[in-house]
């Protein structure tokens, strides 16, 4: 996706294109087939869910149609997952792949390791205590996460930056979009995302399945499978979207 002069482009195929996607379970085979995508074209070319699609559809509010409602329809799946992986930008995850992702950016660690070894913040320690313990939910609105985690106008700062960091290191994923509800129980506004851990959906035994590597050999293995796929990617390319 750019912006030229203002206006925001979309970068696609024509319907009749052997390369397009024309509705969200194709999206989701495609992106268990290549192993993950990001939603919008980035410093890869061809290397994004915008660029198999159909420009005139996005933000048509098309269920059938629409990519941009097609993420949440893959979201609610579960057969993919769905967060900010790539440059903190938003993307897709085939649960096959998921592993390597979450080996090599925990580096090994799962969170709470993570906070002991003093290589967490307090601010995302805030977040991640809420999925952990007794009293916790297994998934949040992200307008409750943030203020049961303590982040607000008069509170804590940087919200969005502290669950983004979190996807990225994938401690993190949406598991859905769903509206909000006002004190009588009925739904109104846009829907917001639904954050939740990968190990809630997809299990701890998988999620953690590659820690049996080491997180640059997981990282090298991303680095090849999207150079087989994508042969057009250069290493700092690779870089720059993947963080390998």
């Amino acid at each position: 996706m750019g912006n030229e002069s203002g206006t925001w482009i979309i970068y696609g195929v024509d319907e009749n294109d052997p390369e397009c996607l024309h509705t969200a379970n194709e999206a989701i085979d495609y992106i268990n087939e290549v192993g993950f995508l990001p939603l919008f074209k980035n410093e890869i070319p061809g290397f994004s869910l915008e660029e198999r699609t159909i420009p005139k559809y996005w933000w048509s509010g098309d269920v059938k149609n629409d990519p941009w409602e097609w993420r949440e329809v893959i979201a609610r799946t579960g057969k993919v997952a769905y967060g900010k992986f790539f440059d903190k930008k938003a993307g897709f995850i085939s649960v096959k792949w998921l592993p390597y992702f979450v080996n090599h950016r925990r580096d090994g660690y799962d969170f709470d390791a993570l906070w002991d070894d003093g290589k967490a913040s307090r601010k995302q320690k805030l977040v991640m205590d809420l999925f952990a313990g007794d009293l916790a939910n297994e998934e949040y609105l992200s307008n409750d996460l943030k203020t049961r985690a303590g982040f607000g106008k008069d509170a804590e700062k940087g919200y969005e930056g502290v669950i983004s960091k979190l996807q990225m290191q994938m401690y993190l994923c949406m598991r859905d979009f769903r509206q909000r509800k006002n004190k009588k129980g009925e739904a109104y506004g846009w829907p917001v995302a639904v954050y939740t851990t990968p190990e809630h959906v997809w299990g701890y035994e998988h999620i953690t399945s590659a820690y049996k590597e080491k997180p640059k050999e997981s990282a090298k293995r991303i680095a090849d499978h999207i150079k087989d796929v994508y042969p057009v990617a250069t290493d700092a390319m690779i870089k720059k979207v993947m963080g390998v």
